[in-house]
């Protein structure tokens, strides 16, 4: 089958995580014999603030790094009709323009054959209520939802009747344990500053508790500002900027321990939706300490595959225990690994998408689905 994804951007993965989730679906479908194309906008964001940051190097790294991935750049001229000829399954990503995300409504409504679903994996819902509310999706065929309580979310407020819980994965061709990699730092956290939804969180549960265990410590992301860049370099923080996912197992390899800290509205309005960074973190096999977050879908086993912690205090006392401990430290990687390989991977989220299709796709994505599993 053909897959098209609108989505903001495959390329660069700068301030946008659904680029890293994105990938390894797409890398998935084409190991199962399917065509994947993803489309982007001219104007993304992400892909402009990576020029701007990493020069032309860093979507040339990408070609080479993901050489079977396609993603076409759209303008205002671009024929989307013309685009969408021969596929069967459309996904429309939520950052994609209103006025597009109705076009491609529309162009399903005049009679196309293939099943259209708009995926959703931000906060948006209840931080921006009106920005979703104000999308025309009644031509869509169904709606991914990548947790529980956004599926419920959109149930509630009527925005679509067909709504599938699909959580985001790591690509476990690509986030693996590394234990031939060297140690060469303590702790490691990747994750970007992200307009004050976690500023004092990152404070709490990062940098104090580094600066008092003396730890030698390394922070990758984005969009920090010059006060939170100060705040690193006086707890003895190395700064590492932006990093491509695909650098990222390799740099978790090179240290003992990762932290989760969750944004804000994830918190408050949107529990058990932990994003992908922890699944990518357990993946390659690296304890993880997580900050407050209500595991309510029972993705993991606190206490096992990660720890939890309510304050800096416990955060700094968890650290002093994994970091002393191998032993302690190793059962910690090693269960949530399992636990990761065992039900989030790519492989598994394609699995439910190909699931969800056989639930609400037309009758010729329906006819192809029972076509494959004959051949099996």
């Amino acid at each position: 089958m053909k897959f098209v994804f609108y989505t903001h951007s495959l390329i660069s993965d700068w301030n946008h995580g659904n680029a890293h989730f994105l990938r390894g679906v797409m890398r998935d479908l084409i190991r199962r014999g399917h065509e994947a194309v993803a489309l982007e906008p001219s104007d993304s964001w992400s892909r402009s603030n990576l020029l701007q940051d990493q020069g032309k190097a860093a979507p040339a790294d990408f070609a080479t790094i993901f050489p079977e991935l396609r993603s076409e750049i759209y303008d205002t001229d671009f024929d989307h009709e013309a685009a969408l000829d021969g596929a069967d399954v459309v996904v429309v990503h939520e950052w994609t323009e209103p006025a597009l995300v109705a076009q491609i409504g529309r162009i399903r409504a005049e009679g196309r054959q293939f099943t259209l679903l708009f995926h959703d994996t931000h906060h948006r819902a209840v931080s921006s209520e009106a920005d979703i509310a104000g999308l025309r999706l009644r031509d869509y065929d169904g709606i991914l939802a990548f947790g529980e309580t956004l599926r419920q979310r959109y149930l509630a407020a009527g925005w679509g009747s067909t709504v599938f819980t699909w959580h985001e994965a790591a690509d476990d061709s690509l986030f693996k344990p590394m234990p031939e990699v060297d140690k060469t730092g303590d702790l490691i956290w990747v994750g970007n500053w992200g307009d004050d939804e976690r500023s004092g969180e990152i404070l709490e549960f990062l940098v104090k508790p580094a600066k008092d265990l003396e730890l030698h410590a390394l922070v990758h992301g984005v969009r920090y500002p010059e006060h939170a860049l100060q705040a690193l370099k006086d707890a003895g923080v190395t700064f590492g900027g932006w990093i491509a996912n695909a650098r990222v197992p390799h740099a978790f390899a090179q240290h003992r321990v990762t932290v989760h800290i969750p944004r804000r509205p994830y918190v408050q309005n949107l529990p058990g939706i932990p994003t992908i960074r922890p699944f990518e973190a357990l993946a390659c096999g690296i304890p993880l300490i997580s900050a407050p977050w209500d595991d309510v879908e029972h993705l993991f086993r606190p206490g096992e595959d990660y720890l939890i912690v309510h304050s800096g205090e416990e955060m700094k006392a968890q650290l002093r225990d994994v970091l002393s401990d191998s032993d302690f430290a190793a059962s910690l990687a090693r269960s949530g690994c399992e636990t990761l390989l065992a039900r989030h991977t790519c492989r598994h989220r394609v699995d439910e998408l190909l699931s969800i299709l056989a639930d609400c796709g037309t009758d010729r994505v329906t006819r192809k689905l029972v076509s494959l599993e004959a051949a099996e």
